[in-house]
């Protein structure tokens, strides 16, 4: 698991002090070709919208969620553990 964001890496990093995040960031602020890619970036101001995609081993995105519900881990957690059901079965 990682979290990919549009932020430079020292806000990533202040993010993740302040908030005790402990999954590693990779940044996309350069190019934004990864929030391009999955369709969140708000080309108007320059950021992506709050999104978690869960992808599974074979790269097909099982599970998403977008706007303010995307910060809890919630979603993303029950989304892995289904998608990890099914793997098994």
């Amino acid at each position: 698991m990682f979290g990919i964001s549009t932020d430079n890496v020292p806000s990533q990093r202040e993010f993740a002090a302040k908030n005790n995040v402990s999954v590693p960031f990779l940044s996309d602020f350069t190019k934004r070709e990864v929030a391009t890619a999955y369709g969140v970036l708000n080309k108007e101001s320059g950021v992506a919208n709050r999104a978690t995609f869960v992808i599974n081993a074979d790269g097909k995105i099982t599970f998403i969620e977008e706007g303010t519900a995307a910060i809890d881990p919630i979603g993303a957690t029950e989304a892995c553990s289904r998608s990890a059901h099914k793997a098994g079965q």
